[in-house]
């Protein structure tokens, strides 16, 4: 009976010491909340409790950081035992707000002006820094400043492809 209750105390004993050589998961837990600002669950906290069965060697200070500036999770590291976890961060979900009916309609997006037309006469320009050469064409499609439009150089022939510049003036890209 004395050797039953003397190794009861010694488990008993032993527990508290076997106990403290592994991290608390509840203060890694707290700790993240406190780096965050949010508890477990809301948006911007942990997605979840870190995970109990975790056994990492007790550490006196851990460090935190974000794992990227997107701060989609949350790097907890120990420097003496080396370790290190992730806890990822919930990142809440972009609202969609549907526009109300009695409100005004959001305003049209302008459209480019239209520098070269159809049928119009346009030199197109090819060549880079110091040389250039010039041919005359007809538009065969409406395009803005910075649009691409082809241009009818010789009948029978398809047309090319330029990149409208003003009126009259088309440049074949990767040119000047």
């Amino acid at each position: 009976m004395i050797r039953l209750i003397a190794t009861a105390a010694a488990v008993a004993a032993a527990t508290p010491a076997i106990a403290q050589s592994f991290q608390s998961t509840t203060l890694i837990d707290k700790a993240v909340a406190g780096f965050t600002g949010r508890g477990i669950g809301e948006d911007g906290g942990a997605r979840t409790a870190v995970d109990a069965r975790l056994k990492l060697a007790a550490c006196p200070m851990v460090t935190m950081n974000w794992r990227t500036p997107a701060h989609d999770s949350v790097v907890v590291a120990c420097p003496d035992p080396e370790w290190r976890i992730y806890v990822p961060i919930r990142i809440a979900a972009p609202s969609i707000v549907a526009p109300s009916p009695l409100a005004p309609p959001p305003p049209a997006a302008a459209k480019p002006s239209i520098v070269i037309k159809r049928g119009d006469p346009v030199s197109v320009v090819a060549g880079t820094e110091g040389f250039s050469v010039t041919r005359d064409g007809v538009a065969v499609n409406d395009a803005a400043a910075g649009q691409r439009v082809l241009i009818k150089i010789q009948d029978g022939k398809p047309p090319i492809q330029a990149i409208a510049i003003e009126p009259g003036k088309a440049m074949i890209p990767g040119g000047e």
